[in-house]
């Protein structure tokens, strides 16, 4: 079974190594939306895979780093694309919760990616 939780940031940053005059080199913000899936057979007595409460929890550090910051004064984020968020988050994540399946990251309502692990 998978299941998944939704957390939004906001954030500002810039992408340093597009082109000059690409509109994504200025600096610009955006309501990122950030799903975290893990998966893991449903618990016979509980009936959840786990408490949506303690996926917030492993989350919260991450958000504390990332929300309400220019995402490229953070360590590891540079060049931070939805990609490179994606799997900055993931790496900070799989070790406090080794049942993550999946990052999803999107940055706009229309445009995101999905991150799986290498």
């Amino acid at each position: 079974m998978e299941i998944f939780k939704d957390f939004t940031i906001e954030a500002a940053h810039w992408l340093p190594n597009v082109p000059e005059g690409h509109k994504c080199r200025r600096m610009h913000g955006h309501s990122f939306r950030i799903q975290i899936y893990v998966t893991g057979p449903i618990d016979p007595h509980l009936g959840w895979v786990m408490d949506f409460a303690d996926l917030k929890i492993a989350f919260q550090p991450i958000e504390d780093a990332i929300d309400h910051r220019c995402l490229n004064d953070v360590e590891g984020l540079e060049n931070p694309t939805s990609e490179n968020l994606a799997r900055w988050v993931w790496t900070r994540l799989r070790p406090v919760l080794p049942s993550l399946s999946k990052v999803i990251v999107c940055e706009t309502c229309t445009s995101g990616c999905v991150y799986t692990g290498d």
